[in-house]
């Protein structure tokens, strides 16, 4: 939410449109990964043991990487930086996949 509020309120008249609609992508999807990574918390309270800690550190880790690079490559405009975030876009997707594993099987 700050990062939202942080782009549409301080950086909507410095940053050019294109790098403006990247800063968004990274604060949407890093606020939709917080709630991902408060489900794996709940469903680790829930059903403990299950193993819920692997996808928990990858979802972190993905939304670090790919977030953290979206937002450097809109305030710094240093291109291979976007060559990064397809990383953490796999971690994020290899996350969700093995949550959905542990949920589908073991509980």
């Amino acid at each position: 939410m700050v990062a939202s509020a942080f782009g549409a309120h301080t950086l909507e008249d410095r940053l050019a449109a294109d790098a403006l609609a990247v800063f968004e992508t990274a604060a949407r999807m890093h606020l939709l990964h917080a709630l991902g990574l408060a489900l794996l918390g709940l469903a680790a309270a829930r059903w403990p043991g299950a193993g819920w800690q692997g996808p928990a550190v990858l979802m972190l880790s993905g939304v670090a990487v790919f977030s953290g690079s979206l937002y450097a490559l809109a305030l710094s405009g240093i291109g291979w930086l976007g060559a990064i975030t397809p990383i953490g876009g796999a971690a994020l997707i290899a996350a969700w996949g093995w949550a959905s594993w542990i949920a589908f099987t073991r509980t």
